[in-house]
């Protein structure tokens, strides 16, 4: 890169040494949009291994807050462990620093509500990374979906042999969790048509390496009346789909079909796929989120946004572990404000979420977004 181009990335600090934060720190050390300038783990050990297996040259140490004053970062990229991710979160905008989250943001609605409230307060984003948004092919899918008219059906699959040792073999609910939130935000980005019920069901094959519920299915009411019917599983060992997952749209003006790879068609008429070509994966999530602090655009994905993805993850649980039983989600967020009430420590942040006049209310009112650029091209604050 030349010095100019060097000058323009944003140095950001990323939170997270493990396998994940590995993958962010890969990426950042050829990302044209920022650089990692430091790198925070509670095991300092394990940061330093990383770091130097990379080649960079950053800031390492166990306190976010020491990192980034000795680094000059100006934005935190969080790749903790989920549990982590609030109190990370915090520390960071508390500091005056917007955050890009890895997913998912919060293990309940009711804490994401907290930290909505949260983004509020300090003035800070708080975007997401839903980094499976980022794909060409489902962007050509996207526009193919949009050109077929009112949606009466989509069918998602996943099967997956997934081995991954570590917190998400542990999980209760490993597969809608730490997957298929992938998949219903994919849903959420497809069509504007947003998910209002769910019926679901979860368990573990007997054969799974997983502690908790490896596998799901669950059928979503769409606010139009249609149907989004998902199935997977993360311990499948044969006949396995995309991690994308494998999907088909049933519309007005005919069908079309994503592997979730490379293959889009449809049999309608006139309705051609374009793929075009962009930033993908978590580097996509990455470009939208610097372009957003240098132009103050409110990203996908904002913190308000994400609220509903949990909410149908949130929704598909309670559904499983009531026998699935319907599940509204409007109601599972509008109870979660009480909960986030509850829970909440500091007052500025209780405050707030009182002064709503419902959850609705707060997850819909204008954003962060509104304001001027917060971040220059330069990278000064």
């Amino acid at each position: 890169m030349t010095e100019m181009s060097e000058s323009m990335r944003l140095p950001v600090v990323v939170v997270g040494a493990g396998a994940m934060g590995g993958e962010w720190l890969r990426m950042l050390s050829r990302s044209p949009h920022a650089r990692a300038v430091g790198v925070v783990d509670l095991d300092v050990d394990l940061a330093r291994e990383t770091v130097a297996g990379i080649g960079l040259d950053a800031v390492v140490g166990a306190s976010l807050v020491d990192v980034v004053e000795r680094s000059g970062a100006r934005a935190v990229v969080n790749v903790t462990v989920p549990q982590a991710h609030r109190v990370v979160n915090e520390q960071a905008m508390r500091a005056g620093l917007p955050v890009l989250c890895e997913k998912p943001l919060a293990p309940t609605v009711a804490e994401a509500l907290r930290q909505v409230a949260l983004a509020d307060a300090t003035g800070q984003l708080l975007m997401v990374s839903q980094s499976r948004r980022y794909f060409d092919h489902l962007a050509a899918y996207r526009d193919v979906v949009g050109a077929l008219g009112p949606i009466g059906a989509v069918h998602a699959q996943f099967f997956h042999e997934d081995h991954e040792p570590g917190f998400r073999e542990q999980m209760a609910h490993p597969l809608l969790v730490d997957m298929s939130v992938h998949h219903f935000d994919m849903l959420r980005y497809l069509s504007a048509d947003e998910p209002v019920s769910v019926r679901c069901d979860s368990w573990n094959p007997s054969w799974s390496w997983f502690a908790g519920d490896a596998a799901a299915t669950a059928t979503f009411e769409l606010a139009s009346g249609a149907r989004f019917v998902y199935s997977g599983s993360r311990a499948t060992p044969g006949l396995q789909t995309s991690w994308n997952a494998d999907w088909r749209v049933y519309a007005e003006h005919g069908a079309t079909h994503w592997d979730g790879d490379a293959l889009v068609e449809t049999d309608t008429v006139g309705v051609e796929v374009e793929v075009r070509s962009d930033s993908e994966g978590i580097e996509g999530s990455l470009k939208e989120f610097v372009a957003s602090l240098r132009s103050g655009r409110t990203p996908q994905n904002e913190v308000r946004a994400n609220v509903r993805t949990l909410a149908m993850v949130e929704g598909a649980i309670r559904s499983s572990d009531r026998g699935g039983e319907k599940v509204v989600l409007d109601d599972l967020i509008e109870e979660s404000l009480a909960l986030a009430i509850a829970a909440e420590e500091h007052d500025d942040i209780r405050d707030l979420l009182r002064s709503w006049t419902s959850a609705a209310d707060g997850i819909t009112t204008p954003a962060w977004g509104s304001a001027p650029a917060m971040i220059a091209s330069g990278g000064a604050r």
